[in-house]
């Protein structure tokens, strides 16, 4: 708390006073929010540049559109949580291990949901985690079906480091293990974010035919041994499909790069 910057925090006490007001002059601004003229003044010229504001002709601010696009970038979000939370429960119970959902966040992947295996020995991953795209199953799955211009620019952008013992660190290994995602439908990966882990990730697709996501089982490789995993990647693989049907997805998307 002590280290939050006063500029950044006065400008969203700034933006707060829009949820209440749907437009503002300068004066109305600064009457509401108590700070000086000129700050208030320089904050909305910088807030209006960056599109969080706009102001009309006659000199009132409100909302930018960029909230707009935000907001449906939640919402979108949201509501695949909510479709695939019932087909995660569903694959948790019958695999007894944990399922996660990721979406691509810029240049990482970002867990969502998640839904914990009854097991005492478990992998404790935080939604809101984190992690490169080039690193774990469920990160990987949504670069391989990412757009191929996309995936060829990440690739070329990024430094690929150790994050686990077996984190893929070679990019042509890579670009084959992308590959063959591409071709079988899964990935898996083997203690690339924590070591003594497995998972088995699959894609999850939206009602254009694009990736809106990726699906996987998680665990220690005790339990996600060579035994389990031909039934594990099935019942991914199954799972995935049925979020992707849930969301408006076709078979027939899938032949698109």
């Amino acid at each position: 708390m002590q280290n939050k910057n006063k500029t950044v925090v006065k400008s969203m006490d700034l933006l707060n006073l829009f949820v209440r007001h749907a437009t503002l002059n300068l004066n109305e601004m600064v009457e509401l929010s108590g700070m000086p003229k000129t700050s208030v003044h320089r904050m909305a010229g910088s807030l209006e540049s960056m599109g969080l504001l706009q102001k009309d002709e006659d000199g009132n601010y409100s909302l930018g559109l960029l909230f707009l696009q935000f907001g449906q970038l939640v919402a979108d979000r949201l509501d695949i949580r909510q479709i695939a939370l019932p087909v995660m429960k569903k694959l948790r119970d019958e695999v007894q291990e944990a399922v996660n959902l990721i979406v691509k966040d810029g240049t990482e992947a970002m867990y969502i949901e998640k839904v914990d295996t009854p097991h005492p020995v478990r992998l404790y991953t935080k939604i809101g985690r984190r992690s490169p795209l080039y690193a774990g199953a469920c990160s990987r799955i949504i670069l391989a079906f990412s757009e191929r211009k996309e995936r060829e620019t990440y690739l070329n952008e990024t430094e690929l480091k150790p994050v686990g013992a077996g984190t893929i660190t070679d990019k042509k290994r890579l670009q084959q293990v992308l590959q063959d995602a591409r071709e079988e439908g899964y990935t898996i990966s083997y203690s690339e974010l924590e070591n003594d882990t497995v998972a088995i990730a699959a894609p999850v697709f939206d009602h254009t035919g694009r990736l809106a996501a990726g699906l996987s089982i998680a665990g220690p490789e005790s339990r996600l041994n060579d035994e389990r995993i031909p039934e594990l990647v099935r019942q991914v693989k199954r799972a995935a499909e049925e979020v992707s049907v849930r969301l408006g997805w076709r078979k027939t998307y899938l032949d698109s790069d």
